[in-house]
């Protein structure tokens, strides 16, 4: 327990149920204007649950790891919706050399990083992962969503323009609202669309940004042609490769590898809290410029604290790992294949682009639902998704491959999909 028995509600009702809140802990005040806001906060959660789209949390009690176990559940449960692509979240040498970065270093900076917040292992990082990515500089944040949050209103003003993926991530979009520039987002992948955009402005800076990978259906970016379109119209590229830094492409440099095209793309902002660890941070890396622009001027750099050494430590030895081999890289394709074969040949509808990602496609959102439950009696833990996270009609379970998992661990999750499947007739 990290949480002193003293600080525990002494009721036995809470003792049940430690993850629940407390009523032993409140002490809201009861004005008028409390009561009200209560219960219109009530009203829209009432409204969510009745949508369907009310989000519970499972509780793991156990390291984040291929097989895990859940409160409320019997044995190990084999995990295929991690982010964790390389399998490191509970590595051994990742743990030891975080837990040396915080013998060594301490918890935290207390301050962010301007003021007394940069460590010698904060400059150390950035330097690794602007080798890795063959880029000038490199700019650490508490999170990639930060990353994204923190470079238009900086980089770009009212005589500039950006062209953003209708699709991109929710950090994209509230990044973009913040900023001065035009607006502008083209549909899904639609190179005509974002072509039209275009030729339609005469901005200063004219961005365009994409996801390299698309988290919900596992599909990638049209990299060549994004970056035709830049040449002949002299536009930056942005590419947020969060679900590609560290095991998409060759050695695992993302999206514009897997394209051939290492070192093309202007700007990339990626995330250390899947592959490359799976704690926490992002970054932004690319000029030399533009990095220490954001230094001056990007609010979420310079009003958050500086990320704790320990995550910085365990982040430095992945890249370490992977500068070094590309077997972990090759193991989460390798299975990624075998997932999409299998599952391809039992009559399943995998979505996406050979990618880790393997959206199992249901369409109905009910259908999902029940299909992720069914699942989890056998042991295979996945969740299944439905509008308004994805398009009506298109419910999936997101199927996410580690390289951690065994070819036992994955046949094992198909022969279950297979069961389940043809339970509720979704496969003959």
């Amino acid at each position: 327990m990290l949480l002193s028995k003293q600080v525990i509600c002494k009721s036995a009702s809470a003792r049940a149920n430690l993850y629940t809140p407390i009523a032993c802990f409140a002490s809201t005040p009861s004005t008028p204007a409390n009561r009200a806001f209560r219960q219109i906060i009530q009203t829209q959660l009432d409204d969510i649950q009745q949508a369907g789209t009310y989000k519970k949390e499972r509780v793991i009690v156990s390291p984040q790891a291929t097989a895990i176990n859940v409160e409320g559940s019997q044995g190990k449960i084999l995990n295929f919706c991690a982010n964790n692509y390389l399998g490191l979240a509970s590595n051994e040498e990742v743990v030891k050399f975080s837990k040396n970065a915080l013998d060594e270093y301490g918890a935290g900076l207390s301050s962010v990083r301007f003021i007394c917040g940069t460590q010698d292992i904060h400059k150390q990082l950035e330097r690794k992962l602007s080798e890795f990515h063959q880029r000038e500089d490199t700019i650490l944040y508490a999170s990639c969503f930060d990353a994204n949050a923190g470079i238009f209103e900086a980089a770009l003003t009212p005589e500039d323009a950006v062209f953003s993926d209708e699709l991109n991530h929710a950090s994209i979009i509230d990044g973009i609202r913040l900023c001065k520039a035009k607006k502008a987002r083209y549909l899904h992948r639609d190179m005509k669309d974002l072509e039209e955009k275009l030729a339609s402005t005469d901005a200063r800076v004219k961005m365009i940004v994409t996801d390299g990978v698309f988290s919900m259906d596992g599909n990638v970016a049209p990299l060549p042609e994004i970056f035709g379109l830049a040449d002949k119209y002299n536009a930056l590229t942005f590419v947020d490769d969060c679900h590609a830094t560290g095991f998409f492409g060759p050695t695992g440099r993302g999206t514009e590898e897997f394209y051939g095209m290492l070192g093309r793309c202007d700007i990339i902002n990626s995330t250390l809290g899947k592959a490359l660890g799976g704690a926490a941070g992002g970054y932004t890396t690319g000029p030399r410029e533009l990095i220490d622009l954001l230094r001056q001027k990007s609010r979420p750099y310079l009003f958050s604290n500086s990320l704790p050494p320990p995550v910085v430590a365990s982040a430095a030895k992945v890249i370490d790992m992977l500068m070094s081999s590309n077997q972990l890289t090759a193991r989460v394709q390798s299975n990624t294949k075998r997932f999409r074969i299998a599952m391809t040949k039992a009559g399943f509808k995998i979505a996406g682009m050979d990618h880790p990602i393997s959206p199992v496609m249901l369409g109905d959102a009910k259908l999902a639902s029940v299909f992720a439950d069914e699942m989890l009696k056998r042991g295979i833990y996945v969740i299944g998704f439905s509008y308004p996270v994805v398009p009506k009609g298109k419910a999936r379970i997101r199927v996410q491959l580690s390289a951690a998992h065994t070819e036992e661990e994955i046949d094992r999750a198909v022969a279950a999909f297979v069961e389940v499947g043809k339970q509720l007739r979704v496969v003959a």
